[in-house]
């Protein structure tokens, strides 16, 4: 009997450098006021010189192992949702797969911008659920600081580095995804691009309408009339969040957010803000949470999970 998709751990890693707000002030036209009023960002992780997004994949891998106490070669498969992967072969997950040594995995990544994680973790539950697979990591990992425009402070200020990840088997008693929905549009690809050794471009209005019109409506669909713990979102901008709340006609409190101490980290967001919930107990166990991601594609999609 096939089983049902369950997260046996969660981990995040981050690079150890932080650059505050006052710190881009040095260096381009800004101010703490600025950037905070407009986009709630107080700081961010940047990768140094010689970290590498495999390198913040690898060490999520790592911890994943460890806490789920699972040994590499049980794993069968390895996804990683990046925009910003060092090469475009091998797979940032081929990397981490010979890394950790998970002979026995296929692996590939993902790309979907900021709905990468969430995308990622639809395909993973169904090679689990039609008992393909029996255990695999979803990773969500990007060094954006390699592909924005330090000297446009209307891009650069928005994002950070870092990783995050789950482990899952099939050992679960019920479904993990309630419902989801995944969607695309590119004829709208221009708001948000990031072509070959040309930095990101985004057409930040166009994005933020984009983000408020098309997100609520597929969160609606995906929700329904459950009852939602906790809203998980693509940590973009805190004004995002305020009036996504009030679209939603739920509490402010309910949608987390870490966005202040990392910035915007594309694929990583979402599961970096649940891995550091779960830590701080914010997220536990038998909770209904709403996962939505939004980003270049134009993409977005939503799950609704019972942990």
């Amino acid at each position: 009997m096939t089983g049902y998709t369950k997260i046996l751990a969660m981990a995040h890693a981050v690079p150890e450098k932080i650059v505050t707000n006052d710190d881009l002030a040095q260096i381009m036209d800004t101010s703490d006021e600025w950037i905070r009023s407009r986009t709630g960002i107080a700081q961010r992780h940047l990768a140094a010189d010689n970290e590498t997004t495999t390198d913040f994949a690898a060490a999520v891998a790592e911890k994943l192992l460890t806490q789920s106490k699972i040994s590499a070669e049980q794993l069968d498969f390895i996804i990683v949702a990046t925009m910003t992967a060092d090469s475009v072969m091998p797979s940032t997950a081929a990397k981490v797969q010979a890394h950790i040594g998970a002979v026995n995995a296929f692996a590939y990544d993902l790309t979907a911008a900021c709905s990468g994680f969430v995308f990622a973790l639809a395909q993973a539950d169904k090679l689990i659920s039609s008992g393909a697979s029996r255990c695999g990591l979803v990773i969500g990992a990007e060094t954006m600081s390699s592909v924005v425009d330090w000297s446009d402070r209307s891009t650069a200020v928005l994002f950070g580095d870092g990783a995050a990840g789950l482990m899952l088997d099939d050992s679960g008693t019920a479904p993990l995804i309630l419902a989801e929905k995944l969607q695309t549009d590119g004829t709208r690809a221009d708001k948000l691009t990031c072509f070959k050794n040309e930095f990101l471009k985004m057409d930040g209005r166009a994005i933020f309408d984009f983000a408020l019109r098309d997100v609520p409506k597929n969160i609606m669909e995906v929700t329904a009339d459950a009852e939602v713990d906790y809203f998980l979102l693509h940590q973009a901008n805190a004004r995002i969040l305020d009036k996504m709340a009030k679209k939603l006609g739920q509490p402010r409190e309910k949608f987390l957010q870490n966005l202040q101490h990392y910035g915007n980290t594309s694929a990583a967001s979402v599961p970096l803000l649940l891995s550091e919930m779960a830590e701080n107990g914010v997220v536990k166990e038998g909770q209904t949470l709403l996962l939505s991601g939004f980003g270049g594609g134009l993409t977005w999609g939503s799950l609704l999970i019972q942990t």
